[in-house]
């Protein structure tokens, strides 16, 4: 709250000076002691309009709050320069107005650029409003008045209590006159004089007002009683009356044709003042003059009254239409808004509920502000909530830039790696973290996946290059190994093993040094030379096995006759058998761990397989042996 609005809200507590309607005397017109059986005079009280003074005065707040809220603010400070100038202490309602006015202004403009400081991504929070030159001379100006206001309400007080003194001496004479009856007669002069000069003090102290008035009407009352005046005179002074009462009904029903029924009001308001301050007239005509009377003010009050409900409905329904925007913005989720896009959808509607609240009027006094201040958190809340976001996305997209900035940075290293498969690799691996980071700010997006990606390309492009060298080694190794397979092929099956034989192995070790092979193609291969290879294997195996059980039943023939020679030679075969069938049952079990989808496990598992059909060849010719030795015993 500024310094003025601080002024402002004190202002309200400003007892007002002008007593109005408010401090009018007692409303009933016709009450009479019984004085009035005898033909003397009843002295008539005040009008039931003034029962509605506090309309009145709200009446007077809408006009100064039209009137006022059409001004500029340098207009407004003009204006209450010119008050203050004038010296006119009663005007205490049109500063509060003008106080009223200037402070919407200030508001609205307030609202407007907090609403564009937040449009253009600050923080709320950093949000200070300008020095306003136009406030601080208002304030001034509001200051002095207030001070000399307050001069004012202590005079205008003292006064009051001062006439409330002279008015109750008067009516201590007047008392006196009335209660000395056999004197009444002569002190008729005296007694009309009280009473001019009664009516000619104003205003008094509002709390006694209507008691003082009350003892005035006894007090003429009981003198005219006593005074017992003659009919002649008595009729003259209720024509003069019933004359004077006569034209302000006129005027009362002239009123009718005015089209401003708050105007029209306030001016049957002055009549009904001088209605007060006419005498009485005829008991005959007395009431009927009263019912023309009031039935015309009837009429002006009536269009009052319809008037205040209209403005009252309006400010129903803009309370209502105004709570609706309240809740439309209260009702929107703000969990829900994920991108930029969304909170700039968001921000469009919420500008647009905004000048649709400019477009209402005034919802009733006691709801306004509260509205009001319920309309603006809701709004605050929205574009703090905003700005939150847009503070943590651009945390994100500057933490996912240093991310992929880092990425860029690895995969330029790996240019000075060797191994191009091994680079390649982490490139892909590289590329998947990538893919896991979010986006970045959009200025620079095109420009850092331009650089990964030319990173990247470099270790594609290279393993490329390398691919189309390594197929054309592969296609020179295919040709080495149909080769070599070929001599294999072409070499007997029945010649010399110790010939044969080191060549095969020479031939096997070439092939294994020959080099990779198009992988399509390498199963393929590899059985073919496989099936080249164990024909040989298979056939000088077979002639070797001949060989060595030739051989042995020779070393038969020489341990026939020495038993101990034989036994030995059998336990011997008999161990190396065991021994052989043990290796036999390992590999076999060994053989349910390979896994044969791969390439490396289809080759071991052939080896493998090889090897027990070689173990159990030599098993064969081991128990060929004992059976030989035991068939020599």
């Amino acid at each position: 709250m500024t310094e003025f609005e601080k002024t402002a809200s004190e202002m309200e507590t400003v007892t007002p000076v002008e007593n109005e309607a408010a401090n009018a005397a007692p409303t009933n017109e016709n009450a009479c002691t019984t004085a009035e059986a005898d033909g003397n005079v009843c002295v008539e009280e005040s009008s039931p309009a003034f029962d509605i003074a506090e309309v009145a005065e709200e009446d007077e707040k809408v006009a100064n709050a039209r009137r006022f809220n059409a001004m500029t603010k340098e207009q407004l400070r003009d204006t209450l320069k010119e008050i203050l100038e004038s010296g006119n202490m009663e005007a205490h309602r049109e500063v509060t107005s003008i106080k009223q006015a200037f402070f919407n202004i200030k508001s609205r403009e307030n609202m407007e650029a907090l609403s564009a400081f937040v449009e253009a991504g600050n923080d709320p929070a950093d949000y200070s409003a300008d020095p306003d030159e136009v406030e601080n001379e208002l304030k001034d100006l509001y200051t002095k008045f207030k001070e000399q206001r307050s001069e004012f309400i202590a005079a205008e007080e003292q006064r009051r209590a001062l006439n409330l003194e002279k008015k109750q001496e008067i009516l201590t004479r007047m008392e006196e006159i009335a209660g000395d009856i056999d004197n009444v007669n002569t002190k008729f002069s005296e007694f009309q004089q009280l009473q001019q000069d009664f009516k000619s003090i104003k205003d008094v102290t509002p709390s006694a007002e209507s008691e003082v008035w009350k003892q005035f009407q006894n007090v003429v009352e009981r003198y005219y009683d006593n005074l017992k005046i003659n009919k002649e005179l008595r009729d003259f002074d209720f024509k003069r009356n019933l004359e004077a009462k006569r034209a302000l009904i006129e005027e009362a029903r002239k009123l009718e044709t005015l089209t401003d029924p708050i105007a029209a009001f306030r001016a049957l308001q002055g009549l009904h003042d001088q209605w007060r301050s006419i005498g009485p007239v005829a008991k005959d005509i007395r009431e009927q003059l009263w019912d023309d009377f009031k039935q015309a003010s009837t009429i002006i009050n009536k269009r009052h009254q319809d008037y205040f409900e209209q403005r009252k409905a309006a400010e129903q329904a803009n309370e209502e239409a105004k709570t609706a925007l309240c809740e439309e913005i209260e009702a929107i989720d703000f969990s829900s808004f994920k991108s930029f896009s969304d909170w700039n959808a968001a921000s469009e509607k919420i500008i647009e509920l905004q000048k649709k609240w400019k477009e209402y009027g005034f919802a009733s006094k006691k709801a306004n502000n509260a509205l009001y201040s319920r309309f603006r958190k809701a709004c605050d809340d929205f574009f703090e909530a905003k700005t939150a976001f847009f503070q943590r996305t651009k945390d994100e997209l500057n933490s996912n830039l240093e991310k992929k900035i880092a990425l860029c940075e690895k995969a330029e290293a790996l240019k000075e790696l060797d191994d191009v498969k091994k680079a390649t690799d982490e490139i892909v691996k590289l590329q998947a973290e990538w893919k896991s980071i979010g986006s970045v700010p959009r200025k620079v997006s095109d420009s850092i996946w331009q650089r990964f990606t030319t990173a990247c390309n470099y270790f594609f492009d290279e393993r490329k290059r390398l691919s189309k060298e390594r197929h054309r080694e592969e296609m020179e190794n295919l040709e080495k190994k149909r080769s070599i397979m070929a001599e294999l092929a072409a070499l007997p099956k029945d010649g010399e093993y110790r010939e044969v034989m080191p060549r095969i192995k020479e031939l096997q070790a070439a092939w294994q040094n020959a080099g990779f092979v198009p992988f399509k193609l390498k199963d393929k291969l590899y059985a073919e030379y496989r099936e080249i290879c164990d024909a040989l294997y298979e056939a000088y195996n077979k002639k070797e096995s001949r060989n060595r059980m030739a051989s042995f039943q020779n070393r038969v023939s020489e341990l026939k006759g020495d038993g101990n020679k034989m036994s030995r030679e059998r336990d011997r075969l008999m161990r190396v058998c065991e021994a052989r069938k043990t290796e036999l049952k390992t590999i076999e079990n060994n053989m349910g761990f390979f896994n044969i989808k791969s390439s490396a496990g289809n080759s071991m598992v052939k080896e493998m397989e090889n090897k027990i059909k070689r173990i159990k060849q030599d098993i064969k010719e081991l128990q060929e042996k004992i059976a030989l030795l035991d068939s020599e015993k």
